[in-house]
């Protein structure tokens, strides 16, 4: 990526890019890169003072012989050649003028300081994500009482935030199904009588270390799904730049969701958390062993 960064700048093409310098093991790497990319010509930014920025997006703008048409990447993993081999991660490539729109405007936030308002696709943090999760959490609860469909399946790496977690709890209380795929830490307990019965928590390890966030809510049979670069941490809602975006109606919307179905009945590479904060592996027992990263590396079908 850099070097096609440096190539574009040095062929006239107006390149800018956000650098963010402190990345866990990667601070001397990632001053190297900005300093080669600067030298190419390109215009560097370090993020926002006090907010540490770890969405992952690019804006490539092309001339083409109908206009200009802008091209979009978004993605719950970093542009990194080594991570990209480790760990499973989404990403959506797209030319939709709205959703594009929202990325050119994070980018104006990014790079000018200022607060973006009214992005039509794009849930932004730290000023609306941990607020649009809480609702849409809300929502669920609400159609659960209204007897409209009423589930939730998220995966993410890390659960820690109390007022998703509280939410979540409220939510099978009134009878939402919650099945929640938490690589990492977890802070929330399932299967607690009259507080998270409905609550199921498993999580995955295997040979790639699992990455992506994913986030399905029924919403009253419109469901929606949802992609993100954060988990449902205080650092990620409150203090990083981060984006969510959604996946609508379709193939790929489609596919992820075949995929969240196979992560639920992994029972090969599968932990599964008790209410008592054990965890105990899957067992197949009698069925067929299904390990989800297996299964995707074969292919769809």
């Amino acid at each position: 990526v850099v070097d096609a960064l440096v190539g574009a700048a040095k062929a006239g093409k107006e390149v800018t890019v956000v650098v963010e310098l402190r990345a866990r093991f990667d601070e001397a790497d990632n001053i190297a890169l900005a300093n080669r990319l600067q030298a190419a010509g390109a215009h560097i930014v370090y993020g926002v003072v006090g907010y540490k920025t770890h969405a992952k997006m690019t804006l490539i703008v092309r001339r083409e012989p109908d206009g200009l048409v802008n091209y979009v990447h978004l993605g719950t993993g970093n542009y990194h050649p080594k991570t990209a081999r480790l760990y499973t991660d989404y990403g959506l490539f797209s030319c939709e003028p709205t959703l594009a729109n929202d990325v050119h405007e994070m980018f104006l936030q990014l790079t000018s300081l200022g607060k973006v308002s009214g992005m039509a696709r794009i849930i932004d943090a730290p000023f609306r994500l941990h607020d649009a999760i809480l609702e849409k959490i809300a929502r669920e609860a609400d159609n659960a009482a209204a007897g409209k469909p009423a589930r939730i399946v998220a995966k993410m790496n890390s659960l820690v935030e109390p007022r998703a977690i509280r939410a979540l709890y409220a939510a099978s209380c009134a009878g939402v199904e919650i099945d929640l795929v938490v690589r990492g830490i977890c802070c929330l307990r399932p299967g607690v009588a009259g507080v998270s019965d409905n609550i199921r928590v498993r999580s995955i390890v295997g040979r790639f270390l699992e990455h992506t966030r994913v986030f399905h809510f029924a919403g009253g049979g419109e469901p929606e799904l949802y992609l993100a670069s954060a988990d449902w941490m205080d650092r990620n809602f409150f203090r990083r730049v981060e984006t969510c975006f959604p996946v609508e109606r379709g193939p790929l919307y489609d596919r992820v969701e075949r995929e969240l179905s196979l992560y639920l009945a992994d029972n090969s590479n599968a932990w599964l958390l008790g209410a008592d904060g054990t965890y105990t592996p899957a067992d197949p027992g009698e069925h067929e062993e299904l390990a989800v990263q297996r299964r995707l590396m074969e292919g769809p079908g």
